[in-house]
């Protein structure tokens, strides 16, 4: 890299996941807005033709008179090729088709156990972690040849066990994962902050908040806004809009399968006195199956939706179609900011800002001191040049730790049952997920485990077979 005028330009980065129909479209997007970064990106997807197509779109980008951020955009043939000297690394993966997320997410609704995501907790993320770990076991050690000293940012779910694959095939890998939750918590905040107070335009980032917890189901114990402390501001509202919930200005939540009116977040708050700082739809398939996606009566009650993977297959299809028309010229990009971060750590990490953003890294600083070093937490780091300095979050309280150690422990079941392929330890991470629990008989979640590893086989090693 080379460092001018607040600029670093030679810049490279190995997308792998290139060939994405979203977040390499948005990653594209905000790096050709900002004139303080160039280079070459290089990407990587084992659909080559999808990759060359983003090449395209890229380029596109690179040449249009408004942008400032100019990237030459590449099509790589093989890891080797998209890593060997990168800087950084990006990590933006489908594991397996939307028919294998179709019996992740559907099948065990035949035993009543509702999932509303179905790529993190739950039988589906358990699943889906195994067919996802195997290739970032490829990956990890990819990255241990050919650049073992780039940053690698992962966007790939379920987030803690890529996350937890990585450092595990390479225990000095300087990698971390990005979620965006937590700014979909803020603002929420800073949208109660505005109707409470009558402030205009707050910025979600001047919300400062301590992060602590796992992956989409991360917490606040310590929000402020320029001085004003937002739990009894957050108190208040709840008390006062509990039934209704929250409706983000423009949005409604019955309209679309993405959108929520906050009443699990408002509930949890309640029950546990702390913040709940990822989307509904996430937070509810970490807690018991009898609490919140108990059927579809309760969800609808609760004011989120059950995505469905039909509704995920419909869209791909328009993305597809929306692919041809960027690549043809038919449409252009629309300059937009994401509100994503990733490029403003890239920003951070070559030195050009200093940020404190949320991350998940191993639990190795014990950042939140009451869980195992080993687990990967999320919990706000300082991002600096060449540097993640993680904050020490501290320790969460009991009631909340009790809702946490399930999902920790079976981090490391499925990790290990994927790695050996050992399908009793599929078992029993089925039978201690807080979703599964209760919900049928033992038998029963053991020949659902078994259905839904047959339908995925095609992504799992031949030992499973």
């Amino acid at each position: 890299m080379k460092y001018a005028n607040n600029k670093v330009s030679d810049i490279n980065i190995a997308y792998i996941g290139g060939g994405s129909r979203g977040w390499a479209w948005t990653f594209m997007t905000d790096l050709s807005m900002d004139d303080s970064l160039s280079g070459t990106i290089r990407l990587y997807d084992i659909d080559e033709a999808a990759a060359k197509n983003n090449e395209i779109i890229g380029s596109k980008l690179t040449n249009r008179e408004d942008t400032t951020g100019k990237w030459n955009y590449v099509t790589a043939s093989s890891l080797k090729e998209a890593l060997t000297g990168c800087n950084f690394a990006v990590i933006s993966i489908l594991p397996g088709t939307f028919d294998e997320m179709d019996s992740d997410v559907h099948l065990p609704e035949r035993l009543g156990i509702y999932q509303s995501v179905g790529d993190t907790a739950g039988p589906g993320g358990m699943i889906r972690a195994l067919r996802t770990i195997p290739m970032f076991v490829t990956i990890a050690e990819a990255i241990k040849e050919y650049s073992p000293d780039a940053w690698v940012i992962n966007y790939t779910n379920p987030m803690s066990l890529c996350v937890k694959t990585l450092y595990h095939v390479f225990p000095q890998i300087r990698a971390f994962g990005c979620c965006h939750e937590v700014f979909g918590t803020q603002k929420v905040l800073k949208g109660i902050c505005e109707e409470t107070f009558g402030f205009e335009n707050v910025d979600r980032r001047d919300i400062h908040v301590n992060v602590l917890g796992i992956n989409h189901f991360t917490w606040f114990d310590q929000a402020s806004y320029k001085g004003i402390d937002l739990f009894p501001v957050y108190r208040d509202y709840i008390e006062s809009h509990y039934q209704e919930g929250y409706n983000e200005p423009d949005k409604n939540w019955a309209n679309n399968s993405f959108e929520c009116a906050h009443r699990v977040k408002f509930d949890l708050f309640r029950r546990y006195g702390l913040m709940a700082a990822a989307g509904d739809r996430h937070l509810v398939e970490f807690m018991p199956g009898s609490d919140y996606l108990k059927d579809p009566e309760t969800v609808k009650s609760w004011k989120f939706g059950l995505t469905t993977v039909a509704w995920r297959k419909e869209d791909l299809k328009n993305r597809l179609a929306k692919s041809r028309r960027l690549a043809s010229g038919e449409e252009e990009i629309d300059l937009k900011p994401s509100g994503e971060e990733g490029i403003l750590l890239i920003k951070a990490l070559c030195g050009l800002e200093r940020t404190v953003s949320n991350v998940n890294i191993p639990n190795s600083f014990l950042q939140i001191p009451n869980l195992p070093a080993e687990a990967v937490v999320e919990t706000n780091a300082l991002f600096s040049r060449d540097s993640i300095k993680p904050v020490a979050a501290g320790s969460i309280p009991e009631t909340v730790l009790e809702l946490i150690m399930p999902h920790i422990a079976n981090h490391q079941r499925i990790l290990d049952a994927a790695l050996t392929c050992d399908r009793s330890l599929v078992y029993e991470a089925f039978l201690s997920d807080p979703l599964v629990k209760g919900r049928a008989g033992e038998e029963e979640i053991k020949k659902l485990a078994d259905d839904m590893i047959k339908n995925t086989m095609a992504y799992l090693p031949e030992g499973w077979k």
